[in-house]
Parts: C-alpha cells; sequence; structure tokens
C-alpha cells in the first residue's frame, strides 16, 4: 500500500466506490468523505497527500475543502472533479489552488495517472527540502525544532520565499525565534554566501539609528572624524534582517520605504546616491496594522514591508513542542557546560507543558539553562524549573529525590482544620550550592521580579521602565532578553 493517503471527497456512493476500486488496484490508501465537514475533519487527523474532491456537495462545497486543504498544508495537492459545462467552476478553484481538475463522466484510468503524477510531485517537493535543508545546515543554518503542523507550515512558507528576494515581514510574540527564522531564510536561499547582517531598531537610539542604517560621511556631524558604512551598506548582496521594525521612529520610515523600492540611499552628511543589492527582512511583536491605524506606521512601508508575511505562532498554541524543545536545551547546555546528559522528570515535564510561557521559546530556553546548572544530579526536577509567572507550589514535591507526595491543596488546608501556615519564604530560596551559586540564584531573582514590576508599572513603555529602575535603555533590553520578560 502507497504510504500516501488519498482523500476521496464525494456523495454519490456508487461513483466514490467506483473511484475507491480504481485507486485501491494501484494500491493506494483511500479515505472517504461524503461532504466538507467529514473532509475537513480527515484533513486534521489523518494529513493526507492528494485530495479528490466533487465541487458540488450536499453540505459545503469543492472550494471549501481546497480552501482548507490550503490552508492546513500550502503544498496538499487538490484535484477537482466538476460536471460538463461547469468549466467556470473549475477555473475558480485552479485560481484559488487547485492542481487540476476532472470533467465528469470521469475515466478512472486518467483518475490514476493524475493521482500518481500529485504524489510524486509531493514526493519531489519532500526530496528537494531535505536536499535543501541538508545543503543549508553544512552552511550553517540554524535548527528550527519542531513537529507541530502550524510550525511545519511556517517551515514550508520559510522554504517558498527563500528561493526569492521578497521582502519577508516575520511577525510573533517576543521570544518566538524570528531571528533564528531570518537566519534560517537566509541560509536557505542564494544569499547563504553573502553577508548576514542585523539590527535591532528598538536597541538603538534614535539619534544614532539613521547612521546605523545608512553610514555617515567624514565630518557629518561632531565625533564623525571618517566615513562609516552603514548596515544597508554592509549587506550588499545578502540579507539585512530589520528586527522590531514597529519601533522605527516615523522620521526615518520614508529613507527606509525608498531603500527598499528603489535601492538607492545617501549616507548621513553625503551627496551621492548609493545603490546597495540587499535582501530585506523585517519582524515585529506589534499589531503593524494597528500601529497603521493609529498613524504611528506608514501604511505604504507595511504594505512593502509585508509581501511575504509569515507569522510564528506563539509556543504555548504547539504545546507538543515543549518536551522536545526542552530535551534540545538540556543537551546542549549540558555539552556547553561540560556534564553529564541530564534526564527531565515525568512532573518536570508536566510543568513544562502546563506552564504559559509568556516569553516564549527563550524563556524556555533560559527555564532549562538555569536547570542544567541548578541540578546536581542526574535528574531535572520540578523545583530546578523556577518558572517565572507559575502558580506558586506547595513545599513538598512530588518528584524529589525521596519520592514525596505533593498536596496541591496543601495551603487552603483539609475540610474542619484550620489553615495551612504561610511558608517561610527562606525556604523558598535555593541555597544550594557554593556561596557564590546561591548568591547568583538570588540575584537573578530579584532583578528579574523588579523589571516585571517596573514593567508592570510603565504600563510596558519601555523608556519609562528603565527610568524608573535607573539604568539605560540597553541594560533594560539586556535584563529584559537574560531573564525572558515579554514586554507588553
Amino acid at each position: 500500500m502507497s504510504s500516501f493517503p488519498v482523500l476521496l471527497v464525494e456523495d454519490k456512493d456508487s461513483l466514490r466506490v467506483m473511484l475507491r476500486r480504481a485507486l485501491e488496484v494501484q494500491g493506494h490508501t483511500v479515505l472517504e468523505a461524503h461532504d466538507e465537514a467529514e473532509a475537513v475533519e480527515h484533513l486534521r487527523r489523518s494529513r493526507p497527500a492528494v485530495v479528490l474532491t466533487d465541487l458540488r456537495l450536499p453540505a459545503g462545497d469543492g472550494l471549501g475543502v481546497l480552501r482548507a486543504a490550503r490552508e492546513l498544508d500550502p503544498e496538499l495537492q487538490v484535484i477537482v472533479m466538476t460536471a460538463y459545462g461547469s468549466v467556470q467552476d473549475a477555473v475558480t478553484a485552479m485560481k484559488e489552488g487547485a492542481m487540476d481538475f476532472l470533467a465528469k463522466p470521469v475515466d478512472p484510468d486518467h483518475l490514476v495517472l493524475m493521482v500518481e503524477r500529485a504524489i510524486a510531485q509531493r514526493r519531489m517537493l519532500a526530496e528537494y527540502l531535505l536536499l535543501k535543508e541538508e545543503l543549508a545546515a553544512r552552511r550553517g543554518a540554524p535548527r528550527i525544532i519542531g513537529e507541530d503542523p502550524q510550525l511545519r507550515q511556517v517551515s514550508q512558507q520559510l522554504h517558498r520565499a527563500a528561493g526569492t528576494d521578497a521582502t519577508v515581514l516575520l511577525q510573533g510574540e517576543s521570544g518566538t525565534g524570528k531571528e533564528l527564522f531570518a537566519r534560517a531564510l537566509h541560509a536557505l536561499g542564494p544569499r547563504a554566501d553573502g553577508p548576514f547582517v542585523a539590527i535591532n531598531c528598538a536597541a538603538i537610539p534614535e539619534t544614532l539609528l539613521e547612521t546605523e542604517l545608512f553610514g555617515h560621511e567624514k565630518g557629518a556631524f561632531t565625533g564623525a572624524v571618517g566615513r562609516k558604512p552603514g548596515r544597508f551598506e554592509m549587506a550588499h548582496r545578502g540579507t539585512l534582517f530589520l528586527d522590531e521594525i514597529g519601533e522605527l521612529p516615523q522620521a526615518l520610515q520614508a529613507k527606509i520605504l525608498r531603500a527598499l523600492e528603489e535601492k538607492r540611499f545617501e549616507r548621513v552628511g553625503g551627496t551621492v546616491s548609493l545603490h546597495v543589492d540587499t535582501r530585506v527582512v523585517a519582524a515585529t511583536n506589534r499589531n503593524l496594522k494597528a500601529s497603521v491605524a493609529a498613524r504611528q506606521f506608514r501604511e505604504d512601508l507595511y504594505f512593502r514591508l509585508s509581501v511575504f508575511p509569515i507569522t510564528i505562532p506563539p509556543l504555548r498554541d504547539r504545546t507538543g513542542d515543549i518536551p522536545i524543545l526542552a530535551r534540545h536545551f538540556v543537551e546542549r547546555f549540558c555539552r556547553d557546560l561540560n556534564k553529564p546528559t541530564l534526564k527531565l522528570s515525568p512532573a518536570a515535564i508536566d510543568e513544562l507543558c502546563a506552564y504559559r510561557w509568556p516569553g516564549n521559546v527563550r524563556e524556555l530556553q533560559n527555564s532549562i539553562e538555569r536547570a542544567v546548572i541548578l541540578c546536581d544530579g542526574d535528574t531535572i526536577h520540578t523545583r530546578h524549573l523556577n518558572l517565572s509567572f507559575a502558580a506558586p507550589r506547595a513545599a513538598a514535591r512530588g518528584d524529589g529525590p525521596a519520592g514525596t507526595t505533593t498536596d496541591r491543596a496543601g495551603a487552603a488546608g483539609a475540610p474542619g482544620l484550620p489553615p495551612a501556615a504561610s511558608p517561610d519564604p527562606w525556604e523558598q530560596i535555593d541555597l544550594s550550592g557554593t556561596m557564590s551559586d546561591a548568591l547568583r540564584r538570588v540575584i537573578a531573582a530579584v532583578e528579574r521580579r523588579k523589571v516585571e514590576w517596573a514593567m508592570r508599572e510603565a504600563a510596558g513603555h519601555k523608556e519609562r521602565a528603565a527610568e524608573a529602575l535607573q539604568i539605560s535603555y540597553k541594560a533594560l533590553l539586556q535584563k529584559l532578553r537574560e531573564h525572558g520578560v515579554v514586554a507588553n
């Protein structure tokens, strides 16, 4: 039997049985559906490689099946069947992404040939992507870890965009790994041998950002003792990654737009128009459409940046990838710290999967790094995780060395008994290891809580939070990254 199932969507029993038998004779596995709802359920459960659907269905229609298939997997091959005289419907389906169409009455031999061609195309695409990833890995492309369908769809979009020079806009919450995806996009494309130049538009003061992006001429301003190339020049024949593009000052947006459209700009203080061949990838954790509506971001720049938008799902929406990522980080940090490879206890995995991960993959990475440092045995337990926004846990642990049980209702007390006494705050502090180890953990915890407090008090406004903490803006950004604090 073929490992590539075919989803057959047809409401007429006699025709469906005939087509199923014709396909099964050739060794294909066939999934059957009578209407759109049943077809969508098969699409989600079974992930077929080819869909064969009638356009006219008793509930829903073939176009609905086509759209659901394309939404689930843009590479899924869909063949539509239509009655004689409904060619216009078939043309509409082709425009929406159908691979081909068959006119009824269907010739079974023609159908089998078309399905086998679709499966061959699917197989060739899979082999092409594998070869491309292997080549990118040899060039040092970052690995994207995870098996969630949403992440696979993002990966497919990434591969499709990589072979072009289209401007890509990566959208997603802070900590989802937008720079990782940008580097993968660069490594998978034809510019992989060129430079990858990144700049964080939020981390550089507005007065210096123009110089950083476009460079300056000697004498352009006080202290400009020589000519300096900007990031656009440095990324010539490569990729320029504009991180946090939503923080770009409005005064610079027009110049960025011109550089994107004309690939020309002038250095600060210069009069010569410079030409660069640069592919631009931008990223943001903001809702740029809302910023456009609020007149904080130029509409024409937004449309120029979002030629190929890709949205990266937050970690809480792909919980199945959490154990995979956690084990990957455990192996990596054990290797970096020259420690034997540690295991994650079942309770620790449960707690990781139950946590909401406001800081996404970055917060998970930081949490695992801390756990690997704190763990002095061969297994990481829940007490090593120290999740920032987790609900307080009872003092007794269900995965401790002695195998004690956890009473999560202990704080409230059993019926008829007085409430349990408030725990001693010193009991919550991990004092294991050396004096410097304990101090480092306490200082890190205080820093994280203080930064979280400042961001809440400033309603997410980074400049005000930095002022309240009496640290520089750049130092605050470093603390946010270090502790996996989400800047809303």
